[in-house]
């Protein structure tokens, strides 16, 4: 069985968008797998969040992944600043690592490009705690993102240098967790671009959004007057209605609309009404396990400890062996 690990951004809520990309994937990867799953709270702080900000941040993303379906009791969920091994082996990483190749990090130049004012050793270091939160489990694979290709790709590079400096054959190089056709995109309501918060208020469709919310934003989701010809091709506006609808509605709803609008007959207010219709039905489940699990402080505390448990027991066994290996030995 592989070993997993995957960190969660503390920022936002999750929309459809996650849901339908990684989440999903998850949900099964947490039973074909040993997984390791944490609330990257640590990462944050290079954007300096207030205390408030932060501990709700985890708060809500940890409520959020809950309810989504994460089984604490199957995989390993935890925050990432609960298990202080990590900062450990960040510290030895570092000292392995260059300040050169960090800096030609493409996400490190893009963030000081766009953030010249907040040029923090945390951004330039991003790469090693990336890698210290993976291979401290002894990770075979990583879920990774686009954007964190170049990170995951650092980490195998940490792990092989760790290996040839102390002439040892410890870390392995992980690979990237591939979902390949699995990974849906779900566009926004905007018509254009992926779904987001970032993209623009109106775009996503939160897990959380009450009843009316949905109504009120799908209603408003970019449309145009119809086909004028019969199996005309769906502008990008449209083609994401149909998409949103391909993943919540049953395969007979899609049809019927598919038939509307390939003969012209379709009519946009009904369409909308039949997708809000069943978001909320799909969404209304996950809401309420939220609002349940968020009033159960118990509950939420046993499992932050329960994850924390586990994990420090995986990362103080890596940290130990690794100070042996560098030559840190008691007297």
């Amino acid at each position: 069985m592989d070993i997993v690990v995957s960190g969660i951004r503390p920022t936002g809520e999750l929309h459809l968008g996650n849901y339908f990309g990684a989440v999903r994937n998850f949900l099964r990867m947490q039973h074909e797998n040993q997984c390791f799953f944490f609330i990257a709270d640590y990462h944050s702080l290079t954007t300096h969040p207030t205390p408030a900000d932060l501990h709700g941040n985890v708060r809500r993303v940890l409520i959020n992944y809950l309810a989504a379906g994460l089984d604490p009791e199957v995989s390993t969920l935890y925050i990432q600043s609960d298990v202080p091994e990590v900062t450990e082996l960040y510290l030895l990483l570092n000292m392995n690592a260059y300040v050169g190749e960090l800096q030609r990090v493409t996400s490190f130049k893009e963030k000081i490009r766009k953030h010249p004012d907040n040029v923090n050793a945390g951004l330039l270091t991003y790469p090693t705690l990336m890698a210290a939160d993976i291979i401290i489990h002894r990770a075979h694979k990583v879920p990774v993102g686009k954007d964190q290709e170049q990170h995951l790709e650092m980490t195998r590079t940490f792990a092989n240098r760790f290996n040839r400096m102390y002439g040892v054959d410890y870390f392995i190089e992980p690979a990237a967790y591939n979902f390949g056709a699995d990974l849906v995109k779900i566009p926004g309501l905007d018509g254009s671009g992926k779904m987001g918060k970032s993209e623009g208020e109106g775009n996503a469709l939160f897990l959380s959004d009450s009843p009316e919310v949905i109504k009120k934003k799908v209603m408003k989701a970019v449309s145009d007057s119809g086909p004028t010809e019969p199996n005309q091709p769906k502008p990008d506006a449209i083609q994401n209605l149909f998409t949103l609808m391909s993943v919540v509605s049953t395969p007979e709803t899609l049809a019927f609309f598919e038939e509307k609008y390939d003969s012209c007959q379709i009519r946009y207010g009904d369409m909308k009404k039949q997708l809000a219709d069943d978001i909320i039905a799909f969404t209304s489940p996950i809401r309420e396990k939220m609002e349940a699990i968020g009033s159960d402080g118990n509950y939420l505390r046993k499992v932050v400890e329960a994850g924390a448990e586990k994990a420090r027991a995986s990362a103080a066994k890596t940290v130990r062996e690794v100070r042996e290996i560098i030559g840190f030995k008691a007297f």
